[in-house]
């Protein structure tokens, strides 16, 4: 478990990616996500998850470049979108990521959703740009147990990620186990169900006695279960609010009374059912 913002967990292939980044979803590229990425280095995130999808890799670049900070000692993550994906599509996703970011390498790369009868040619592609030294490690996101076994029947490497949404709303406990058995790390994204917990009474109940928000409580809790974390934010103080998560730690009984809250309920789409 990690002890503060720079920690790292070492990913499956031996790549050290820290354990609490940002999320950069739906923040309009330029200013915005150039003064929030900018914001969130300055308080000490050195990961940062974008997408081609997101429309904002330009201004992550830009935030990158600005901050002065070495390429070296961030993480970079993007992500290939579901009408980039087929093998050769997403070899030229890939290289348009790395143009509009300005790098020459991605930390991970990740198929953002399992579409159906292409994400094994799009793993294919992947494959050899990790074999080929352009990207450090490769995951998933949104990939349920079934799609991961069948990604895993006939691939070379073994997916280090699974990019999932989760929160104690949606603790996905049968593919959490699933992916610790085949050694895949999870990582969340919306996990504070996009702001829909924030006011949630046994959330705030705990963090009254800790002086923190539910947010930090969620966040906590994502951390004790080992899972990598990547709220969203474009507001400077609660970007350093979220990451103020390392001074408590919860009891055994509350991280049972929160994982109680699972109602299997998404904020986002279900995988099986997207289009």
């Amino acid at each position: 478990m990690i002890t503060s913002l720079q920690d790292t967990i070492t990913l499956p292939n031996g790549v050290k990616m820290p354990g609490f980044g940002l999320g950069v979803y739906k923040v309009e590229d330029g200013k915005t996500v150039v003064d929030s990425v900018k914001a969130a280095l300055k308080h000490g995130y050195r990961s940062i998850d974008t997408a081609s999808f997101y429309d904002n890799e330009e201004g992550v670049g830009q935030a990158i470049r600005e901050s002065g900070i070495p390429r070296e000692d961030l993480f970079i993550t993007s992500k290939v979108w579901n009408d980039e994906q087929g093998y050769e599509e997403t070899k030229q996703a890939f290289a348009r990521s790395l143009e509009k970011l300005g790098i020459e390498y991605l930390d991970l790369y990740l198929i953002h959703w399992p579409v159906k009868d292409l994400y094994t040619e799009t793993w294919r592609a992947m494959e050899e740009l990790y074999n080929e030294g352009k990207v450090r490690a490769i995951g998933v996101s949104n990939f349920h147990e079934h799609h991961l076994e069948k990604l895993l029947a006939g691939a070379n490497e073994k997916p280090v990620i699974n990019q999932v949404e989760y929160h104690p709303h949606l603790a996905q406990v049968d593919l959490h186990a699933y992916c610790k058995e085949q050694n895949i790390q999870l990582e969340a994204w919306s996990p504070l169900k996009r702001g829909q917990l924030l006011n949630d009474p046994t959330l705030t109940e705990i963090g009254e006695k800790y002086g923190k928000t539910a947010a930090q409580i969620i966040l906590r809790w994502d951390i004790q279960h080992e899972v990598i974390t990547i709220p969203k934010s474009t507001n400077p103080e609660r970007i350093a609010s979220n990451a103020a998560i390392f001074d408590f730690s919860l009891t055994e009984e509350e991280m049972q009374k929160i994982d109680a809250m699972d109602c299997n309920d998404r904020a986002g789409t279900n995988p099986d059912s997207y289009s």
